[in-house]
């Protein structure tokens, strides 16, 4: 009778020093008291067996020694390496990552260099009608990749759409059709299509399209400045725009480039045009319940676009006190949270009339307040007031500063998916 006391006594104290040692290996808090399913095929470690004998079992302190010897293994994911590239820059090194400046036609790229070289500027828009072929454009986007630090290249982004709305023409560049026009193309036609139209943007030095546009046109097209009236869309509803957006996207990965779709969480049931007008650019009719956002939703989840551009349009239902690109409800709240997105937020161009009445200094602060990350400028003008303002706020404010290093960390991240880092 003594022996089995002392055998029961044995165990107890073994296995309570099992679930402490355990816990320590874990971060060394103790762990709570729990109830655990039994395994009768299996006895546990440090337990009776069915002799009633106690089996041996290792010191706790020599298996701490032994969890805390082992290394944690390097995370060399795009996102491990981006993570420690942030972590290696200085404050305004990390706020050049989230400015995307403009170059125009007929600008000579070094007008850019020292946003590039000395402001750490990290994407370039290439913005206007550019007539003069890939060749022309190759000579532009190498030096502008000349005053990119050798490790950190940029991203050299173009609207590149289709119909009214290609800014990269000329010899090299086939003539795309509409939007509307490509809505007719079966899948895997457009898919195709739009790989040709990526590699040709690819052995121009672009390396990121700003298209498709997934808006839902929800009213009468002529009405819809923005989109309807200038065939931006694929011209289908909802499901039909996404199967031709995924093909899309799907067709410029295959040429090594990617794709921002745009503009979420849709511009179809607006009648001003957010880069000319502030008016009429309040949306009263999209839910996130609705079938406009859905169709982004699919796109993000079936092809993984590299961006999402924010729409600078207001909307009621969702957010009636912020446009899009400022509403942490919509990008932080329902783009990440809920839908799961977790790539680059881009905007678009905070420089547009919609949003003239915020500030030069504060457009980018209130972008990536709410969770963006990329700060798209199409008025070369703006780009150091952004920068200074997204500066400043970070050197006051740890809690945006932290903000800002996740945004960089998701554009790095991208930079090393797209082998622009290393």
């Amino acid at each position: 009778m003594l022996a089995m006391l002392l055998c029961l006594i044995v165990t107890v104290t073994v296995c309570g020093c099992t679930q402490t040692g355990s816990s320590a290996a874990n971060g060394g808090a103790p762990a709570q008291s729990e109830t655990r399913p039994s395994r009768p095929e299996q006895s546990e470690p440090g337990s009776t067996g069915q002799s009633g004998s106690v089996r041996p079992q290792s010191s706790p302190n020599h298996n701490d020694h032994e969890a805390s010897a082992v290394p944690n293994p390097l995370d060399d994911s795009p996102a491990g390496k981006a993570k420690r590239a942030v972590a290696s820059m200085s404050l305004e090194e990390r706020i050049g990552q989230l400015v995307m400046a403009p170059l125009f036609v007929g600008n000579d790229p070094s007008v850019l260099q020292d946003l590039i070289a000395n402001r750490h500027v990290g994407s370039v828009l290439l913005i206007g009608n550019w007539n003069g072929g890939v060749a022309a454009v190759k000579t532009a986007t190498d030096a502008l990749q000349s005053y990119a630090p050798e490790g950190n290249r940029l991203l050299v982004t173009a609207d590149q759409e289709g119909g009214l709305v290609q800014h990269l023409q000329g010899p090299g560049f086939d003539a795309m059709p509409s939007a509307v026009e490509q809505g007719r193309m079966d899948a895997t036609g457009l898919r195709n299509a739009a790989a040709a139209w990526g590699a040709q943007l690819a052995q121009a030095g672009v390396n990121v399209d700003l298209a498709p546009v997934v808006d839902t046109v929800g009213v009468n097209r002529a009405t819809n400045a923005p989109i309807g009236a200038l065939n931006r869309d694929f011209g289908l509803d909802a499901n039909g725009n996404a199967d031709h957006a995924i093909a899309f996207v799907q067709g410029m990965h295959d040429a090594g480039v990617a794709a921002s779709v745009k503009h979420y969480p849709g511009l179809g049931a607006v009648s001003g045009n957010t880069d000319f007008t502030a008016d009429g650019i309040v949306d009263a009719t999209t839910a996130l319940d609705g079938p406009g956002i859905g169709a982004f939703t699919r796109v993000i989840r079936e092809a993984e676009p590299a961006m999402v551009m924010m729409s600078l349009a207001t909307y009621q239902l969702i957010d009636a006190e912020h446009p899009a690109a400022f509403s942490s409800t919509i990008i932080d709240g329902y783009l990440r949270s809920t839908t799961g997105y977790e790539g680059v937020v881009t905007s678009d161009s905070l420089s547009a009339t919609a949003v003239s009445g915020v500030p030069a200094d504060q457009l980018g602060v209130r972008f990536v307040e709410a969770g963006g990350d990329l700060a798209c400028i199409g008025d070369l003008s703006y780009v150091q007031p952004i920068l200074d303002g997204l500066l400043t706020r970070a050197h006051a404010d740890a809690a945006f500063a932290d903000k800002a290093t996740r945004a960089a960390e998701r554009v790095m991240t991208l930079k090393y998916e797209m082998q622009l880092a290393d």
